[in-house]
Parts: C-alpha cells; structure tokens; sequence
C-alpha cells in the first residue's frame, strides 16, 4: 500500500487544533475542493460514519469512512470504506514547545484500478502531496487566526 504523510506546525495547542480538524463540516473550509459531513454516530468516536465528496458534480467522487480510533485530542484513524478511495487515514495532533502543535496527516492507499493505479501513482503522488500540503497550510492559518481572536 502506498503511504504519504503530510505535516504541519501550528501555532496552537493540541486541542485547539483538533476542535478545528474534527468539526466536520468545516472540513470544507480548508480541505481543497470538498465537502465533509458526518452520514452515522456523532462523528467523535469509533464507529461514527463520515462522507467527504470532492470535486464538483458531475466531475467528483464520495470518499465514505468509518472512525476506528479516537483519542481526542492526540490521535484518529479512520478505514476508508467508499469505491475510490481504499485505504486507512491517520490524524494526529502531537504537542510542541511553546503551545504549538505538528500536525500530521497520513493516508494509506489501496489504489484504485488495479496495476493502472499503481502505474499512475507516481504521477499522482506529487499532486496530491501538494494539495494535502495546501490543505494542512489552510488548516494552520484558520487555526491561528481562531486563536488569535480568542
């Protein structure tokens, strides 16, 4: 299975960035392109089922998964269970010096389409580095600007 990890500082406790990651609806404000709801369960603990769809109809895709570990505000994995994205996902809020936080996101893939998937993956990996690092540097300003205005 391919793996990427994606990481970045944020000026903010744990905590303060765990509120923020796992209000789901407001995935959408800095995951690039989607759109996030929680579809079963309260969306903070094992078993909660969420939908996160991304792109833009028709052109998109339905990325379902169900939580299977949740020890807020440190770590939470999830098993991607929709027909496009295969795979385990990791979140994880690990505490700094100075009230900051490494925020790490780390996706476990079962590619899609069999050895066409596992050809492409060498062209998509960069993209999608660069979009999930475009996401994680979103999530830190929105964040820090929470924080700051507290």
């Amino acid at each position: 299975m391919p793996e990427l990890s994606v990481e970045v500082i944020v000026r903010a406790t744990p905590q303060q960035v765990w509120d923020v990651v796992f209000d789901w609806p407001r995935q959408g404000e800095w995951i690039l392109g989607t759109s996030v709801a929680v579809r079963h369960g309260d969306g903070r603990s094992v078993g909660s089922e969420v939908g996160a769809y991304t792109g833009r109809p028709p052109m998109g895709f339905l990325d379902t998964f169900v939580i299977t570990e949740w020890s807020e505000p440190h770590r939470c994995e999830v098993v991607h269970t929709g027909t496009v994205v295969r795979g385990t996902g990791i979140f994880e809020s690990r505490p700094l010096p100075a009230g900051r936080t490494r925020f790490v996101w780390t996706e476990s893939l079962d590619l899609p389409w069999g050895r066409l998937g596992a050809m492409g993956w060498p062209i998509a990996r960069p993209v999608f580095r660069r979009g999930v690092q475009r996401s994680l540097t979103k999530l830190a300003e929105l964040v820090e600007r929470e924080v700051e205005s507290a």
